[in-house]
């Protein structure tokens, strides 16, 4: 008798499990086989001030084989908007953290990231790879400028949750009280795909699927900018559907979630199309010595985690007129940066390695 009602157990377990199913493929119009989204998590930043087992010893409150997709740098077209077809595509919400200078660069890419659903948190506003050294008015400034140029990207400040990610993970613990005391929730990740390391698509859904079984859940830390992780998301999609995967969608929770500016912040100047000139880097003078056991200080954290240092280069000898070369902190691709009159900056084009992006894969929108 236990043996059957085991069963029927069994049983009632498989039928809910097609029902949800079905109900997600349901509400993806043109796609049966899609993975969708099966819940949205409200969080509240005075509740969960910081997330991510990779640094800290809490994280969102999943259940077994849930994940949160999360992207990280951009938005940078081709990549970017490839990303997003494929989301699209697959009726998926992820949570973006996006650079300050890029929204700026590409303010029609960051619209088109919040009106097809997803969640817009901050990067900061250049990415500075100092977060644990630098002046904390520096690192401020960081935060809240990154936040403005969001903000208008989007047209609507209050659109940008308060969501952060500290560029490298390069956390200290007087970095993250002011943006607890910011009410801006701090994120990590569980699983990390080293997509940044410039490795083949195949490999990053290898990494991926393979270190979320090792985790049974978790926040999927990934990057819109880089050519293969472009490549890797319909695999991925599709791996983490057979497997079992639900993806979360995390949204603001109750209480006053808006993002107030702190301090006024001049936007960059202009930069005007006859007069581009490369951005002289700050002088490493300029930075206090390394914190390099800022992380290993804290009872709740992992050991230094600095994954996004990359050393490669662009070819020297590219036929660029009019352009400049130059390469990214942070492991972003190569790229070519060319202004754009609007973004009161630089903006940045990627150029794809050739091993990475097989002719006829994708093409830019």
């Amino acid at each position: 008798m236990a043996a059957a009602w085991r069963a029927m157990g069994f049983i009632a377990l498989v039928l809910v499990a097609l029902a949800t199913a079905k109900a997600r493929a349901a509400d993806c119009p043109g796609n049966p086989n899609a993975l969708g989204t099966s819940r949205v998590m409200a969080i509240d930043p005075r509740e969960l001030p910081r997330v991510g087992t990779v640094q800290y010893s809490r994280t969102l409150p999943l259940e077994e084989k849930e994940v949160v997709l999360t992207f990280d740098d951009g938005p940078l077209p081709p990549y970017s908007n490839r990303i997003l077809d494929v989301l699209a595509e697959h009726c998926v919400k992820v949570n973006y953290f996006i650079v300050g200078r890029m929204a700026r660069g590409y303010p029609d890419l960051v619209r088109r990231m919040l009106a097809e659903g997803h969640t817009i948190g901050t990067h900061s506003e250049n990415h500075l790879l100092g977060f644990d050294r630098a002046p904390l008015d520096i690192v401020k400034s960081e935060i809240e400028q990154g936040i403005v140029s969001v903000g208008k990207a989007l047209g609507n400040r209050d659109a940008v949750a308060p969501f952060f990610r500290i560029p490298g993970f390069l956390r200290r613990h007087e970095v993250e009280n002011y943006l607890q005391s910011r009410r801006l929730m701090t994120w990590s990740a569980d699983v990390v795909a080293d997509d940044w390391r410039h490795i083949t698509a195949s490999e990053v859904v290898r990494r991926a699927i393979g270190r979320l079984d090792e985790k049974g859940k978790g926040v999927l830390l990934l990057h819109d900018i880089q050519p293969a992780t472009a490549l890797a998301l319909p695999e991925l999609l599709r791996e983490l559907k057979a497997k079992g995967y639900r993806v979360v969608h995390v949204v603001p929770g109750k209480g006053d979630t808006s993002v107030p500016v702190v301090a006024k912040t001049e936007p960059a100047p202009d930069v005007e199309l006859a007069s581009a000139t490369p951005i002289a880097p700050k002088p490493e003078a300029a930075l206090p010595a390394p914190a390099a056991d800022s992380l290993a200080r804290s009872e709740d954290v992992a050991p230094p985690v600095r994954p996004y240092t990359s050393a490669a280069k662009p070819a020297r000898n590219m036929p660029t007129p009019g352009k400049f070369l130059t390469t990214e902190p942070g492991g972003w691709p190569p790229v070519i940066s060319v202004p754009v009159p609007r973004a009161g900056g630089v903006g940045v084009s990627s150029m794809a390695r050739q091993d990475q992006v097989p002719a006829g894969r994708f093409q830019s929108r």
